[in-house]
């Protein structure tokens, strides 16, 4: 483990369109101590002629997938190259403010803290900006992240020394849901709330973070149920209890103005 080190997990399944911008937004942070691990899950585009260029920086390294894994297990691959101190997520359409990890990583050091996130603006599939910031609580404690997963994925950053070597299941849907139930499974887990729009998270039309409803249900059910080990009954009122709290934070902290954040 490399200290002050970030390790940015990137996994990429046919993102030939959208993965270069979201490699320059790391190559443009302002702090540079970083590697980009970026594995590919057998894509059929031309994804590995865009990210090959980008690998005259040592700082980058790609893998690919022998078979189609899925996101969980593609996940689960970066995490285990993964030689920083710190760990921080960015899938291959979305994209970073240049001062991101600079930022992150102060409020980080100045409070004490091994687990953060930010809040965030959405773009859409031509990454024109919509007018819709998303934020959360100032502090997420294992209570509130049961009731519903308030961080963003491309948001999040956590100190490898605290909470070592994350792995999830093999689940398809809400993986990135089980990541951050596996960091409170360390006891006294907390992940706090940095007020800055530091990402671009980018809504495409064909994401599986828009599937239908009642496949929304299953997949959370899933989540508790097969992932995190629940009893059928524990999993239906974890369910239950996302699909509320999940309203509320509709109404409470998404806005469509930065303001307001």
């Amino acid at each position: 483990m490399v200290d002050g080190l970030v390790s940015i997990v990137m996994p990429s399944w046919n993102t030939a369109r959208f993965i270069a911008e979201s490699i320059q937004s790391v190559l443009d942070q302002t702090y540079r101590n970083w590697e980009l691990l970026i594995v590919d899950d057998c894509s059929t585009d031309q994804t590995n002629d865009v990210v090959r260029p980008f690998l005259q920086d040592a700082r980058i390294r790609y893998f690919k997938n022998d078979k189609n894994c899925g996101a969980a297990l593609t996940r689960n691959r970066a995490l285990r190259e993964a030689q920083g101190e710190w760990i921080a997520f960015l899938d291959s359409d979305d994209l970073w403010a240049p001062e991101k990890l600079e930022k992150q990583l102060r409020f980080m050091r100045e409070n004490g803290c091994v687990f953060s996130y930010h809040a965030y603006r959405k773009i859409d599939e031509d990454g024109a900006p919509l007018d819709h910031y998303v934020s959360g609580p100032a502090a997420v404690n294992k209570r509130k992240i049961y009731c519903y997963d308030y961080i963003g994925q491309l948001t999040m950053m956590y100190s490898a020394k605290r909470f070592g070597l994350i792995q999830i299941k093999d689940i398809k849907k809400n993986n990135d849901y089980a990541i951050r139930l596996q960091l409170y499974k360390v006891p006294d887990t907390v992940c706090y709330f940095l007020n800055e729009n530091l990402a671009r998270y980018r809504v495409r039309k064909q994401s599986i973070s828009h599937d239908a409803f009642k496949k929304k249900i299953k997949s959370h059910y899933d989540l508790f149920h097969m992932c995190d080990e629940r009893n059928a009954v524990a999993a239906i009122l974890l369910t239950g209890t996302n699909l509320v709290f999940g309203a509320l934070k509709k109404l409470r902290y998404e806005t469509d103005h930065p303001a307001k954040l």
